[in-house]
Parts: C-alpha cells; sequence; structure tokens
C-alpha cells in the first residue's frame, strides 16, 4: 500500500477533486472496469474508527492506494476544499475514476465489488450461501453500532476505563478542540456562503452528538447494549471452535476464512483496547474466544501494518500533524530561524575581529 502524503498543498488537493468539487453532494457510487488502472485514492486520518475500517479492508485485499491524511486534529476535515469533496465533512472519502464514495460501508462494498481478479481476496463469500448470510449478518450487527459514541464518551468521562491508552493530556486538548469546533464552523459558514448549509449542517450534528455523548445515563445504556453483541459474537467464536477446523487453518468469525464482518470485528476491539474498555468485555476469563480472537488478529500482517501496535497508534497520529503545523508555519520558522543565524554569525565574527585586534597589540 502506498505510503501516506500529508504533505500535500491546497492547490494540489483541489486538483485532485477538480471534477467533483461542484457537486452539491457526493456522487453516488458507478460501474467501474474491472482491474481499472486508474489508482485509488483514499482521504482519511489515522485516528478514525470508519478510516481504519476502510484502510483494513484495502490492506487485507492487497489493493494499491494512495493515501492522503485529512488531519481532525488541524480541522482539515472542515476546510472548503474538503467539504467540497464531501458536504457532511467526515472521513473517510474514497475516489476512483468519477467515483465519490463518502460512506463507509459503500467503500467497502465498492471495494468488493469492483476489485475481485484473480488473486484479490474476496472478503464477502458468493451471495445467497449460508456463509453470505453470516457475514452480513455480523457485519450489520457490527456497523449498528455507536462507536463515535464511545470514543467521545471515553474521552469525557475518563472515569469509566481501565487502562486507557489516551493520556490525559491528549484528552484535555481534544476535548478543548471538540468546544471550538462549534463556533470554527459557525465562522466557515460566514466565510464559504457556496457551503453555508453544509457548515450549518455539521454545525447541528455535531452539537447534537456531543449533547449525547457527554449523557452518562446514554453512554452506560450504549455500554450495556455492547455487552448483548460481544455475548453473540462469543457464542459465535464457539461455534468455529467446536467445529475443530484442521491444525495450521485457524478459523474465523465466520468460517475457515477473514471476512468483511472479521474486518468490523478487529478494529472495534483494537478500538475498545484504545479507549480502556478491554478488561470490560474480554479478558481475566471473561469471553476468552473474543480474547483469543483478539491475539490473534492483531498478528495479521495487514493489521499490523494499518494499525500497529496500540500503544503507538497515538503517536503515528500526532507525528504528522506536528510536521504539518511546521510545515504551515515555515515562513515563520524559517525567517527566526534565518534572523537568529544572522545574528549569531554577526556575533561569531565580532569575536573574531575582536581577537584578531587583541593579538596585533599584544
Amino acid at each position: 500500500m502506498a505510503s501516506e502524503n500529508g504533505s500535500e498543498s491546497q492547490e494540489e488537493k483541489a486538483a485532485l477533486i477538480q471534477t467533483d468539487s461542484e457537486e452539491a453532494a457526493p456522487q453516488q457510487c458507478g460501474p467501474a472496469a474491472t482491474g481499472s488502472p486508474s489508482k485509488l485514492k483514499l482521504y482519511h486520518w489515522t485516528q478514525s474508527f470508519n478510516s481504519q475500517k476502510v484502510r483494513l479492508a484495502i490492506a487485507e485485499k492487497g489493493l494499491s492506494c494512495e493515501e492522503y491524511d485529512v488531519s481532525l486534529p488541524l480541522s482539515e476535515h472542515n476546510e472548503p476544499w474538503f467539504m467540497h469533496l464531501n458536504p457532511a465533512g467526515e472521513v473517510p472519502v474514497l475516489v476512483h475514476n468519477d467515483n465519490v464514495i463518502c460512506d463507509p460501508t459503500q467503500i467497502m462494498e465498492y471495494l468488493e465489488q469492483n476489485f475481485n481478479d484473480e488473486g484479490t481476496p474476496k472478503l464477502v463469500p458468493e451471495e445467497g450461501s449460508t456463509y453470505y448470510h453470516r457475514v452480513q449478518h455480523y457485519r450489520e450487527l457490527l456497523d449498528s453500532l455507536q462507536m463515535d459514541a464511545y470514543t467521545h464518551g471515553c474521552i469525557l468521562h475518563p472515569e469509566i476505563t481501565v487502562d486507557s491508552h489516551i493520556p490525559a493530556y491528549a484528552a484535555t486538548c481534544i476535548q478543548t478542540q471538540i468546544g471550538n469546533t462549534q463556533s470554527e464552523l459557525k465562522k466557515l459558514a460566514e466565510q464559504n456562503p457556496e457551503l453555508k448549509d453544509a457548515y450549518i449542517a455539521k454545525q447541528r450534528r455535531l452539537k447534537s452528538k456531543l449533547f449525547d455523548h457527554d449523557n452518562m445515563k446514554y453512554l452506560k445504556k450504549l455500554l450495556d447494549e455492547l455487552e448483548s453483541v460481544m455475548d453473540q459474537v462469543e457464542t459465535e467464536l464457539q461455534r468455529r471452535v467446536e467445529e475443530t477446523p484442521e491444525e495450521g487453518s485457524p478459523s474465523w468469525l465466520c468460517g475457515d476464512f477473514f471476512s468483511m464482518a472479521d474486518v468490523s470485528l478487529a478494529v472495534i476491539l483494537h478500538r475498545l483496547k484504545f479507549l480502556g474498555l478491554s478488561q470490560r468485555y474480554w479478558g481475566n476469563g471473561n469471553r476468552v474466544n473474543v480474547e483469543t480472537y483478539y491475539m490473534r488478529v492483531v498478528e495479521r500482517p495487514a493489521f499490523r501494518r494499518v494499525l500497529g501496535h496500540v500503544n503507538n497508534i497515538l503517536i503515528s497520529a500526532l507525528l504528522p500533524v506536528a510536521f504539518r503545523v511546521a510545515r504551515k508555519n515555515a515562513p515563520v520558522i524559517v525567517g527566526a530561524t534565518l534572523v537568529i543565524s544572522i545574528l549569531g554569525g554577526a556575533a561569531y565574527l565580532a569575536f573574531l575581529y575582536m581577537k584578531k585586534r587583541m593579538t596585533a597589540f599584544s
């Protein structure tokens, strides 16, 4: 998979989406030729749950894809160039030929339908088969979970977590950013009349979501409902154990193949671990099949490449931001460095001059 290109200029980004920027809504996914030479382009953010799902699916299928970081901490998803691409202002967004797909489920359907050459792994079984219905059932069940509510809820209420991988300082920064976003969207709506409706709609959605996510009663209800889902997953994994697959061919959630349902489950477990909820939902003898599954899935090459170790994921998110901040402030940084260099050089020359004169007098 191509390396991430976080240094792309605004002009370059605008050029990539020029043919689509006049649309008022994301284009519907149209037919594309299987094996098309046109490259996939994915706009995503490292810490975005939905971005992680799509990136894992791409990696599992072994597809070549140009990736572009859209930094949520720097509010790049709210910038006009991205709002033209996706008026909802959310990542991920997949661009392929004339198709722009903004919904993560639709993106993964598009990948499966249009990239199915021989040698490309299939993540969804043939339609109509028993395995197909099983995979679709668990995809729908897992994709119905409100992961953004869990994420925001654990950030706003860290007391409900145990061994969270989000440092306190990072949680504080995220809380501040969330609080500033609504006023930022209002300002952007005034500055960009052609996107006013999109910005106002996003501001309303954000306000509603944050109201829910900061509600402890609502959050506890969601966490309790997650218990039921995890029970179903544990039972299904136990069925796979009882099927006694051949040694050396371990089974996954829906059979002896890694499917789209596994993509969803793998990223969900990763997020719960990151948020400090893993001890509640598995471990210490609780849901041993889920625990064993997680230990196996983190060793998959695609998982390691996309998500890495849970302890390092925050660093992987912060470093690109630091470099991008430096790049955005490059003129100031370069100017200050130049002035310091000139003053330092002048002081050094003055020192050499005085030293030479002192030597001459001695």
